[in-house]
């Protein structure tokens, strides 16, 4: 018994020296993709905005959004997000008639995330105006 006790607290020693503290990003977009639907051409600007928040204990640093084609243009936030916040990183898509499929990688100091990178998506379909 005191064999058993011994391995179960040296298991939760273990555990909680192992606990991450840092910045850490979680989005509130489903999958961390954001689903434009099926819209028409000229009536939608192509601006969606990915909201995050900071669930860590250190300020969280956004270092990079890059797109996955130049008809994606990312934009960062310039300030660090302090724990407990919440963060925007807003996309505008060139909406030009055909399937949506893109992803954006986004680098922070995040250290829930492998090597501070988490991929964001958009989806959907942009069809022709029937005028």
């Amino acid at each position: 018994m005191k064999k058993f006790l011994g391995v179960i607290a040296l298991f939760f020693v273990t555990a909680i020296s192992f606990a991450q503290s840092g910045a850490k990003i979680e989005f509130q977009a489903e999958n961390n993709t954001i689903d434009y639907g099926v819209v028409t051409k000229g009536e939608d600007d192509g601006i969606r905005t990915f909201v995050f928040k900071n669930t860590g204990d250190e300020p969280l640093v956004i270092t990079k959004v890059n797109s996955s084609c130049g008809c994606t243009v990312p934009k960062k936030p310039e300030e660090p997000v302090m724990p407990g916040e919440n963060g925007e990183i807003q996309v505008k898509y060139n909406m030009r008639p055909g399937k949506i499929n893109k992803a954006i990688t986004v680098e922070s100091n995040a250290v829930n995330v492998t090597n501070g990178r988490t991929v964001i998506k958009i989806k959907g379909e942009v069809v022709q105006s029937q005028s």
